[in-house]
């Protein structure tokens, strides 16, 4: 602010001194043609045209300096050199790029592996590899390996189309596919790169595939059943079994990842829901529900559940 003020004053000055140059020089003219008038009326002609000129070049010159001084104003409109917002972005970048070196060293290097044979056990009961050998599967575990199934579809769901970034030209699909098996660690370095707005969207596309699907009530409608059942099931487990679930977090590589992947995409999900919801110009009408999104996936499905169409929604830009 103090560079703004001294950039002002010396622009006022020198316009000041600009104008009393061009004024002496004016003043010169004008008593020329005083003496003029005494010696013939086609001095005294020659001598009015060249006051018009000064004052012209006066004039004139004043132009350039008003110029500068409007975008002086202009530029402290946007916040002094006009990239606040990108070094804004920047940083935030930076922090995500951060987070996710530290989480990527942590969890190939850090996270407790006592337990990998058991771990390939766990994982291929889970995926219906070993049928039933009398082995009754932690019911917390069980719930896990589920919601952690539904979540790259509460993703897919509110980052397309409205978390597709126009700015950074890096599609938004691969990190989607890849997050089916990598969770938030496949969808952080997308995160990183992405900048509003999103690009526009054509009504025809939203009747095709994937997005007619992904809009869809019925498919929200769904996954907040799904979601439900999932919380009820592990909800009425005894604490028994919590107790067994906290032992396996402590030992097992497998279900340590898991249940920070889970803890991230939970923590995540909440911005996305309000960039959604700002898209859709819904935020005056929905932004109660942005507490709720806080609500580790229930409340990120309830919003699919409840916000209006983009095709009933005023279109996005």
């Amino acid at each position: 602010m103090l560079l703004l003020h001294s950039t002002f004053a010396t622009a006022t000055a020198a316009t000041w001194i600009s104008i009393l140059k061009n004024r002496t020089v004016g003043i010169k003219f004008f008593c020329l043609s005083l003496k003029q008038l005494n010696t013939s009326s086609e001095n005294r002609t020659i001598s009015c045209n060249s006051t018009k000129g000064c004052l012209h070049i006066c004039h004139n010159s004043l132009k350039p300096q008003n110029l500068e001084d409007s975008d002086l104003r202009k530029e402290s409109e946007l916040g002094g050199n006009g990239n606040g917002g990108e070094e804004r972005d920047w940083t935030t970048s930076i922090l995500l790029l951060l987070l996710w070196g530290a989480l990527m060293y942590y969890v190939f290097l850090l996270t407790p592996n006592q337990t990998p044979s058991r771990d390939m056990y766990f994982l291929k009961k889970l995926l219906n590899l070993i049928g039933d050998d009398g082995f009754r599967m932690n019911e917390v575990l069980v719930s896990l390996w589920y919601i952690m199934g539904l979540w790259p579809l509460v993703y897919s769901m509110i980052l397309l189309p409205t978390g597709r970034s126009s700015e950074s030209k890096i599609p938004v699909w691969p990190f989607l596919v890849l997050s089916c098996f990598g969770g938030a660690y496949a969808l952080l370095p997308y995160f990183v790169f992405w900048k509003p707005p999103p690009p526009p969207v054509e009504e025809t596309e939203l009747r095709t595939w994937p997005l007619n699907v992904l809009q869809s009530k019925v498919t929200a409608g769904i996954l907040l059943a799904a979601g439900l059942a999932i919380f009820i099931y592990a909800g009425i487990a005894g604490g028994e079994v919590w107790k067994e679930f906290y032992q396996y977090f402590r030992e097992s590589k497998f279900i340590h990842i898991t249940s920070i992947d889970f803890i991230l995409l939970s923590s995540f999900a909440p911005f996305w829901v309000y960039n959604d919801m700002t898209a859709r110009k819904w935020f005056d009408k929905g932004s109660w529900l942005l507490p709720l999104s806080l609500v580790p996936f229930l409340g990120p499905a309830l919003y699919l559940f409840l916000r209006p169409s983009l095709s009933k929604s005023e279109s996005y830009e």
